[in-house]
Parts: C-alpha cells; structure tokens; sequence
C-alpha cells in the first residue's frame, strides 16, 4: 500500500497530528504504495519532477525556484534561482558522450518566457534564452539528433547552444500543452483536444536548415489533453481533464486501448471486470504519468492509480494520496515513486513486492 517517507511543502490539514511513519488506507489491503517522505522547501504549488540520477531528483513550480534533492535522505542539496516568475517545464538535458565534463544539466522554462540551462552539480546558470514570444509550456530533448524543443503558441526547435533551427508558425491560443518524441524523426504535440504529429526535417544539400512538417491530427479526446509520455518502444499515452486514458501504438498512431469512464457515476453491471470511479469530473483530471515495464501510474484528481499495461485496467490506487491535485509523478530506482501537489508537498511511496499484491481487482470504485 502506499506510506508516507518524506514530504514537503505547505502544512496540509492536519499534517501535525500524523505520525512520523503513517500508513495510509489500509482497508484497500491490495494497494501496493506505502508513502515514505514529505520533504519540505517550496513555498507554493509543486507541478514538476525530474530524476538526475540514482540518488538525485529536482522538484520546481510556483515560486520559481528549483530544488536538487537526495532521494534517500530527503536532504535538500541545492537551491536554484533564476526565473521571476512561476516554472512552466522542466528537462534534463544529457551531457555529450565526447564531452569531458559529464555534469548534469537540466533545462528549465518559466512564465517570465525565459529558458535557463542548469548545472545541478554546482547550481550554476549555464545560459539563458529570453527571446521568446510566449511561455513555452513544454520541452522536450531529442537526443539522437541532439536537438531540444519548446512548445508554446509554435512549435521552436534549438541546439546546443541554444541557437534556433527553426520554428512552425502560430498554432493556437491554447498553445501546446505536452510534447514527446516518437520514431521516425518526429514528435507528438497535445494542442487543446488535438494530437498533432510534426516530422523534423534534418539539413541536406539541398536545404538551407532543419524544418518541421505537420503530418497528422488525431482527435479522438473529448476535452484538452493535460498529459503526454512515452510509455515503452511500443506505445505513448495521453489523459486529458474529463479523465480520458488513451494508450496509442507508437508507429501507426491508433489506438491500443482507452477508458473514457473516470467521471460517470452510473453503475456498472459487472464490477469485476470493470471499476468505475465515481467523482466530479474536476476530481479526476489525469495531469501526469510515470510508468515501468508492467504499469502506467496515473496522477488523477488528488489520487495515485496503477493501470496495467497487459490486462488493460486499474489495479490498485490511493483516491487521497494528496490534499489537493496531483500535478506529477516520477519513479525513483528500488521500487520508490515520487509525487508533487497543489497543496505545495512533495511526497515519496514506496512499492511493495508483487509477490505481495493479489491478483484480483481492487474494489475501489475506480474502473
């Protein structure tokens, strides 16, 4: 099941009167997190997560500032301020196999519609780009082609050095939301309700530059898609504000599999075979996944919820992981996964062995 480690952030109601080690939910006996960490240091919401490396992770959101932390500890390792206003993507940006110096670097944009590389090794601004005409929403580092991405109102592609290749033109006011890579030199953006998938064109004799080509629009969401990542070689998954999950095929971009039931309070006829969650539909927006070889672990309203990738369906979740949304989730190595919230924590779970859970459904009114 799910218990707390370390966490951080704003008291949630109540926080005082918890203990040190509290295990949360028991009568959901099959729940594999047991939460083991609020750590503390940020001085409102927390929407963003990266892991460095095996002992490192950095946290970001509202005050601007971003947090380098140790993993097993829950010691805060670095403070990095830059940005004057609120942090809107965060990325690690990998270090050049041939390059001597193998620090680590993350990227981070900000709605002060600046981008400031890091070194997170000595808390150092490497470089700073502040010529952009909107806030870039997301990133996205293409590491074969050594190129990295910002998604905003268009579409930016740059180097190393932080010179733009090249841009697409205006795509809406809603702007692009998430953005991953994909096989085939091309890349997925969530535009509103729309995934539109864009080919990155590389510099040949013939061509001046780089140059970025709309291929195709999918439309298969009812409401604005909150969440984008890759999954494994096979597939990517995207959840939107209604609690729609749609798990794509990689290559052909159809659809593996969807459940576009979060919200519907209705009774379901066969429980076994499918849970339903029954909330408002503000409750249960999916706003991040993290996955592993077997699960997508799904951030939805202010609850934590494991699907499985084989048997297509939710095997277990915390509903009250948070006091308020959970805005991202990232895996830790040893089986740990991390949380961030609204209500400004950051909160480590522990997964507990498989060989631990039962195989049945967990009978929490979820699917």
């Amino acid at each position: 099941m799910l218990r707390w480690l370390i966490g951080g952030g704003r008291e949630p109601q109540g926080l005082a009167e918890k203990s040190p080690l509290q295990t949360i939910g028991e009568e959901q006996t099959q729940n594999p997190y047991t939460e083991l960490l609020v750590l503390k240091a940020h001085h409102d919401i927390v929407r963003f997560l990266v892991q460095l490396d095996d002992y490192r992770f950095a946290s970001a959101g509202d005050d601007g500032i971003v947090v380098v932390w140790n993993a097993q500890t829950g010691e805060k390792l670095l403070e990095l301020n830059g940005h004057t206003q609120k942090i809107t993507a965060i990325i690690t940006l990998p270090s050049l196999e041939a390059c001597e110096e193998k620090n680590q670097l993350i990227l981070t944009a900000s709605a002060d519609r600046t981008v400031i590389v890091w070194d997170c090794d000595t808390g150092r601004q490497v470089q700073k780009v502040s010529c952009f005409q909107s806030t870039v929403k997301c990133l996205a580092v293409l590491r074969r082609l050594d190129v990295w991405l910002s998604g905003g109102n268009d579409l930016c592609m740059w180097n190393r050095k932080l010179d733009l290749l090249c841009k697409t033109s205006h795509l809406s006011d809603t702007g692009i939301s998430a953005l991953i890579e994909i096989p085939k030199n091309c890349v997925v953006a969530a535009v509103g309700k729309e995934l539109i998938i864009f080919r990155l064109v590389a510099p040949t004799e013939g061509s001046l530059g780089w140059d970025i080509l709309e291929v195709k629009r999918l439309l298969d969401h009812q409401d604005n898609i909150l969440s984008l990542v890759n999954v494994n070689d096979l597939s990517f998954v995207t959840g939107s504000h209604v609690g729609e999950l749609i798990i794509w095929d990689i290559l052909d971009w159809t659809v593996q599999a969807c459940e576009r039931n979060f919200w519907d309070p209705s009774p379901q006829l066969d429980t076994q075979q499918e849970i339903k969650l029954c909330q408002k539909p503000n409750d249960v927006s999916i706003h991040h996944f993290t996955w592993d070889e077997e699960n997508i672990f799904v951030a939805v309203g202010r609850g934590l919820y494991v699907y499985n990738l084989q048997m297509k369906r939710v095997i277990a979740c915390q509903k009250t992981a948070h006091d308020s949304s959970v805005l991202h989730v990232a895996k830790l190595p040893n089986r740990q996964l991390i949380s961030c919230s609204e209500d400004g924590s950051v909160r480590i779970w522990e997964l507990r062995e498989k060989q631990q859970l039962a195989a049945e459904p967990v009978p929490t009114g979820f699917f």
